[in-house]
């Protein structure tokens, strides 16, 4: 089975720093408002109010959003201890404001219910019960000798007037941003569901190749070996002397012969889909001739001087040709055909035990998600249903090989494909005939 645990912790993660952008948001939301009320309360209410704890808790929320943004470029998620941290320290600072003015009197008490509110929807059930517990601490806190507010003479006749005309105000505010914010945190879990949903698609797509491959070694296990002593049966009996003679039976076993050839194809087709390395009917050639096979493969029905081949392989080296990687190969020369149809370079190098092979064209080259995602399956810039199988089945038959590949793009224009090729892994075994 496909390991979903990367593809879905992705989605979370992005959900926490969405989480995170929208404290910060509601913060400096809370900065403005609390800077207004302050203006309002002193200037046209007329009450005193002790400004320099007012504004120093003001000014730390303040850097609390600067650090709050610096945790979100790092680049990485951002976790529930660190979101819990920042509740616990908006909670801190409502208890720091209440305190310096009225306590539990002030009617914008209310205000921690959004704090507790909050973390239920944004944190783990433990981290939320912290929140909870935070609270109820600062309400005790603040019932313990807080600042009173010294009224004017037209509220004192009427307290209770002011402080249900304050908590009627924290009820409207409290109620904007709690649906504003829920609003938001809906649209982010709907969000993360999509993404976790397509992420949970791409693993069953991906799945979907293991079991292919699955089904391509077990159809290899139980055709290959019936299959090659058929083969070997009709070539005895073709060579026999008494059957020689007989045209019409020689016939007759040419198209045995090119049946049971045509099920070894097919088998072979299903190994290459499952990205098998080893298929059937591997053949002993040299590593030069294998390159130039492929090549001139390539070169067949393009215009003359299209693909150009440098080969500055060195001595040539006896290997093991099988159909599984010469298949993969043209693969990417056919892949970068056809997006640079008047020009295809090919290398062909060697670094100590490796044969290194480049293929180079003058296309519009990879995408930056081809290059990270690079070797993954159904990533293809073709577009097609199904696509993005070629270079999947290339890194995946190298791998097998103990190679590998690696693609870039051109600085002159144009992509690179660097294949990587250990020759020990098909390297021709000493006193095998040719």
């Amino acid at each position: 089975m496909a390991d979903t645990s990367m593809t879905t912790a992705l989605p979370e993660a992005d959900a926490g720093r969405r989480n995170m952008t929208l404290l910060i948001q509601l913060r400096w939301l809370a900065v403005g408002g609390q800077l207004a009320t302050i203006g309002v309360v002193i200037g046209l209410m007329g009450i005193a109010l002790p400004l320099a704890p007012l504004l120093a808790a003001v000014a730390a929320l303040i850097i609390v959003n600067i650090a709050s943004l610096g945790l979100l470029g790092r680049g990485r998620a951002v976790t529930n201890i660190e979101l819990t941290a920042a509740l616990l320290v908006d909670v801190a600072v409502l208890a720091w404001q209440l305190h310096h003015s009225g306590g539990l009197s002030n009617p914008f008490a209310s205000l921690f219910l959004l704090q507790v509110v909050i973390g239920a929807i944004l944190l783990s059930p433990r981290s939320s019960w912290t929140i909870v517990g935070a609270t109820l601490t600062a309400l005790a806190i603040l019932s313990i000798e807080p600042t009173p507010l010294l009224l004017p003479q037209r509220y004192a006749a009427d307290p209770l007037g002011l402080y249900l005309q304050g908590s009627l105000v924290c009820f409207v505010l409290i109620a904007v941003l709690l649906v504003a914010f829920v609003t938001r945190i809906s649209r982010n879990l709907r969000d993360r569901d999509a993404a976790l949903a397509a992420a949970r698609q791409r693993a069953a797509e991906e799945d979907h190749i293991v079991r292919m491959g699955l089904l391509a070694s077990g159809a290899a296990h139980e055709l290959g070996t019936p299959l090659s002593t058929l083969s070997v049966l009709i070539g005895d009996w073709r060579r026999a002397p008494k059957l020689a003679k007989n045209e019409e039976l020689q016939e007759d076993l040419a198209e045995m012969d090119a049946a049971v050839q045509r099920c070894k194809t097919i088998v072979s087709g299903i190994l290459m889909s499952a990205g098998e390395a080893r298929g059937v009917a591997p053949r002993l050639t040299t590593m030069r001739a294998f390159l130039t096979d492929i090549v001139e493969d390539s070169r067949a029905g393009r215009r003359p001087g299209t693909v150009e081949f440098n080969d500055v392989f060195g001595a040539d080296v006896a290997i093991v040709s099988d159909p599984a990687l010469r298949q993969v190969i043209g693969n990417v020369l056919d892949n970068a055909a056809e997006v640079s149809p008047d020009w295809i370079g090919v290398t062909a190098s060697r670094d100590g035990d490796m044969a290194v092979i480049e293929i180079a064209d003058r296309g519009p080259g990879f995408s930056e998600e081809m290059l990270e995602h690079f070797g993954q399956p159904y990533r293809s810039t073709k577009g097609r249903p199904g696509g993005g199988l070629g270079l999947f089945l290339l890194v995946n038959v190298l791998r097998k090989l103990g190679g590998g590949a690696s693609v870039a793009n051109r600085d002159e224009g144009g992509a690179r494909v660097r294949i990587l090729l250990p020759i020990s892994a098909i390297a021709r075994p000493e006193g095998e005939a040719p």
